[in-house]
């Protein structure tokens, strides 16, 4: 396997992630040391003059569309993710280590090395014809940004959209991108039906630590501006103010009145988690943006995942307990409250879905 490549922050230059960090399924790890004759410095020296990490995708044939989620804490039952690692960047991001079963670092090869599910299309149109096939909400884009960059050349997205309007099927998009506007021809006539809806990510409106936390995605006014175009074409959109990271983001309040400003009417937030390969690199993020206050984050979450850097209990994974966990639930709810989320849910028409092919009525033969 390649050895860990430690990476000045002055060079990631748009990354999220400082290190290939090794997954947890590789035989063996490796870093650098100082062996005494200045290799270090020499190394640190050539990574500075290194070109910008290009993107690579790769394509793969998939045997299902839907993932199927039976997960008490989550409200959807089936999602669709068209493409595995995401180019974003985002460093907090819970999908990292699904990259370790591909035997790639959940690190820089997680928003470098992407998969896009090129047959996802023609295999969603066989399940979604299926005799036994029912019609519930498909959230799309859950796990990686269902329009990160490559979206724009590859449409799988688009094409998902193109067939679940074609039979009716209702459908969520979430995205932290501005790249959903193109799409709008498509979404819009949808939500009009009743079959579309939209949930936006702001996860802070400071700028400059937006290029830290996610340093390829649109900037917080920009996806603003998203919330507020998706808005007026009539289309039903929720904001996402996650994940809240203590210390860090700390403007809970001021997104949720911009996004409201902005047209969105439902809300939602988690905290931080930080599974598996996702805890390492998070804190290697601290050390190299937050030295100064890396421990007092860390022993924030701690505060609220019982000592450890994650709890994975359906019943605590996305709230956190004690009582930093109930201050920022009781922030998020009266901030709610006052400003007017939540006080509809968005509800989505599951009567009309007609399976591919479906003439309408029935046959005679």
């Amino acid at each position: 396997m390649p050895p860990t490549a430690h990476i000045p922050i002055h060079a990631i230059k748009g990354r999220g992630a400082a290190t290939r960090l090794a997954h947890r399924f590789s035989k063996d790890e490796r870093d650098a040391f100082d062996d005494g004759w200045g290799t270090l410095e020499e190394n640190a020296a050539e990574a500075d003059e290194l070109e910008p990490l290009a993107t690579e995708v790769r394509f793969e044939d998939v045997k299902s569309a839907m993932n199927e989620n039976d997960s008490p804490d989550i409200y959807f039952d089936r999602s669709i993710n068209p493409y595995r690692g995401c180019e974003h960047g985002c460093i907090y991001c819970f999908a990292r280590p699904t990259h370790s079963y591909l035997n790639l670092s959940p690190g820089l090869d997680f928003e470098t090395k992407l998969i896009a599910k090129r047959n996802l299309v023609e295999v969603l149109r066989r399940e979604l014809g299926r005799k036994s096939y029912r019609p519930s909400h498909i959230a799309i884009g859950t796990a990686t940004d269902c329009y990160q960059p490559i979206e724009r050349e590859l449409r799988i997205t688009r094409s998902l959209i193109e067939l679940l309007s074609e039979v009716n099927h209702p459908f969520g998009l979430v995205t932290k991108s501005s790249a959903i506007e193109r799409d709008l021809d498509l979404i819009a006539p949808a939500a009009a039906r009743g079959l579309a809806a939209v949930y936006v990510t702001v996860t802070t409106l400071d700028g400059e630590l937006a290029r830290k936390l996610e340093p390829r995605a649109a900037a917080p006014h920009r996806r603003l501006r998203t919330i507020r175009t998706l808005a007026e074409a009539g289309v039903p959109v929720g904001v996402s103010v996650a994940p809240q990271i203590p210390f860090v983001t700390e403007d809970m309040e001021q997104v949720l009145e911009a996004a409201w400003e902005a047209g969105a009417r439902s809300a939602f937030y988690t905290m931080i988690r930080l599974p598996w390969e996702v805890a390492p690199l998070f804190k290697q993020w601290l050390a190299l943006h937050y030295p100064q206050r890396a421990d007092r984050i860390m022993a924030r979450i701690h505060d609220v995942r019982g000592g450890k850097d994650y709890d994975a209990d359906f019943a605590t994974r996305m709230k956190g307990t004690g009582l930093w966990a109930d201050l920022l639930r009781q922030r998020f709810e009266k901030a709610t409250a006052r400003i007017g989320f939540n006080r509809e849910r968005i509800a989505l028409d599951l009567s009309a879905f007609r399976p591919p092919g479906d003439p309408g009525q029935g046959s005679l033969f």
